[in-house]
């Protein structure tokens, strides 16, 4: 069972489309799509097609990506977990091959934008907060701005709510002995909405993210348990 989780934000024109690609994608295969609505302005609710598999969140007010993606996971029942932006610049034809490096043995597949189809600017911020971030939280990921990624169910149970958790999700599920790569993915246009990120909400808030997270992960505890038993009479 495969769930794919999405974040919506004012996306009325991206949102029946989008659905349509994923199931084109995983035709065949067990899925559930969960729309999480972070409290749209515009016909976003509306918008989304009326089928089986697509179940919807409705936050009562604007909260951020992070808590949509956060209600999401954990709403999710599939065992594998696919998690995409709403804005359609993520392919939906991609998450076969990252279900398939899924399955050589990682917890986490990261897919990461090897040619973006943004501005200079908006690669350019992005590319030194990577940086930083990456060397800072040492997960190895080059390009966490990607939402694309496919993870185990366990996974989940490494992630917190908080605001930016979407940002280091590699390294919160790192930090708890997952192991976790990464591959490139498509990046696509935007062709309808506008961008709900600037400099002053990706890069300056992520910096002071970045500082709590490496915080946590100094002194994060891996439970692993051999066994759960009753006592001997």
């Amino acid at each position: 069972m495969l769930s794919v989780v999405i974040p919506l934000f004012n996306e009325e024109d991206n949102v029946a489309p989008l659905c349509e690609e994923i199931a084109l994608a995983l035709a065949g295969q067990p899925h559930e799509i969960i729309l999480v609505d972070d409290k749209s302005t515009d016909t976003t609710l509306r918008s989304i097609p009326s089928k089986p598999e697509i179940r919807v969140i409705e936050f009562s007010k604007n909260t951020g990506q992070s808590a949509a993606m956060y209600a999401g996971i954990h709403a999710a029942i599939g065992d594998i977990l696919i998690l995409m932006d709403g804005d359609r610049q993520n392919d939906p034809a991609d998450i076969q091959k990252l279900l398939a490096e899924l399955n050589k043995g990682y917890d986490l597949v990261c897919g990461y934008r090897a040619s973006r189809k943004d501005t200079f600017s908006k690669r350019l911020t992005s590319r030194f907060a990577n940086s930083i971030r990456s060397r800072f939280t040492r997960d190895g990921v080059r390009d966490t701005g990607c939402t694309l990624k496919v993870l185990r169910r366990e996974c989940r149970e490494a992630l917190l709510p908080f605001n930016g958790m979407h940002r280091f999700i590699p390294a919160l599920i790192k930090g708890m002995g997952y192991k976790i790569t990464e591959m490139p993915v498509n990046h696509r246009p935007r062709v309808a909405g506008v961008s709900k990120y600037g400099f002053g909400n990706r890069a300056l808030r992520a910096t002071m993210d970045m500082f709590a997270v490496r915080w946590l992960l100094s002194r994060q505890v891996q439970i692993r348990v051999a066994s759960a038993h009753s006592p001997s009479a």
